[in-house]
């Protein structure tokens, strides 16, 4: 297993580091293990993500593809940070992934930003001695 540095908040940090205060960690300093202290594996995770997806969705939203895979909490984690104003360059080094791999993937989940652009162009402007008239 190799290791790569993974950027996260200290937000984050800070929930990571009350888990393993609570819970410890497994074998070989894992935060989740079996009920042995070993690896999951997949098909014990696969069925514990499903039971999770029935308390943590809303009841409309269990049979809905949303959270289908544990891979999508990515997806989701990636749209988050872009939406909340997170350079492109950032979100593609925190997630290992090139700047122009995030902005195909994901330029039709920005929400609002041609608003806030615009926004920022205005008051660029103003601060010139440029107002619209």
């Amino acid at each position: 297993m190799s290791d790569r540095p993974v950027p996260i908040p200290p937000v984050f940090v800070a929930i990571l580091r009350a888990h393993l205060d609570a819970f410890g960690t497994a074998k070989e300093g894992r935060v989740f293990g079996d009920e042995r202290g070993g690896v999951v594996g997949s098909s014990t995770y696969w069925r514990v993500w499903e039971e999770a997806r029935e308390y943590a969705l809303p009841p409309d939203r269990v049979d809905s593809p949303l959270a289908g895979r544990p891979y999508d909490l990515r997806h989701a984690c990636i749209t988050r940070w872009l939406n909340a104003g997170v350079p492109i360059a950032e979100v593609a080094r925190r997630v290992g992934n090139s700047p122009e791999v995030i902005h195909r993937r994901y330029h039709g989940c920005i929400v609002g930003h041609e608003e806030a652009a615009n926004a920022k162009i205005t008051k660029a402007l103003e601060e010139d001695g440029i107002r619209p008239s």
